[in-house]
């Protein structure tokens, strides 16, 4: 029992927070042997393995701007290749507009050509049928001038040379009188 009585005042005199010097010392050198071993071992494979990680994003956003570049000058090619396919499709739509003013002209006047032809032609018609109406007027003035001189002058005036004497001299008189 005495014992028991002496441990406790030599415990008093020991802090309880602080550990005994054997543990302390253990402890330091399991602790400089975890940090030699995570120094030398785990540490490199980490940092290895970061290096790795750190390259393949790298590489990756090298080749990811790579490919937006390549993308940016396939837009930039298309845009100017639409450009001037806008540009080749204005000139064809003038050219046709051009064209087709120079058809437009082409027809109109092929249309005066026809209808100055047409006009012509009904015009001659119209002279061809005039002068075929007054020669068979004037044959039937003729007659019946005749016949109606024989039967006022009571002679027979049958005989065609004298006949055609007398509607002529009739006929340039009434036209003498009409101007």
């Amino acid at each position: 029992m005495i014992s028991r009585i002496i441990a406790p005042a030599a415990e008093a005199a020991h802090n309880p927070l602080l550990p005994a010097p054997a543990d302390l010392t253990w402890s330091a050198v399991v602790f400089v042997i975890l940090l030699a071993f995570f120094w030398f071992r785990v540490l490199p494979n980490f940092k290895k393995t970061l290096d790795q990680r750190t390259e393949a994003i790298e590489g990756r956003l090298e080749a990811a701007e790579k490919a937006q570049a390549e993308a940016a000058a396939k837009t930039a090619n298309i845009e100017a290749a639409q450009a001037a396919a806008r540009a080749e499709a204005s000139q064809i739509r003038e050219e046709a507009r051009a064209e087709a003013a120079a058809i437009g002209a082409e027809i109109k006047e092929a249309a005066r050509l026809d209808a100055e032809r047409y006009t012509a032609a009904a015009k001659s018609q119209i002279e061809a049928e005039t002068q075929a109406a007054l020669v068979a007027l004037r044959a039937e003035v003729g007659s019946l001038a005749i016949d109606l001189a024989s039967s006022v002058v009571g002679e027979s005036l049958k005989n065609d040379k004298l006949a055609a004497n007398v509607v002529d001299s009739f006929l340039s008189e009434l036209e003498t009188k009409k101007k």
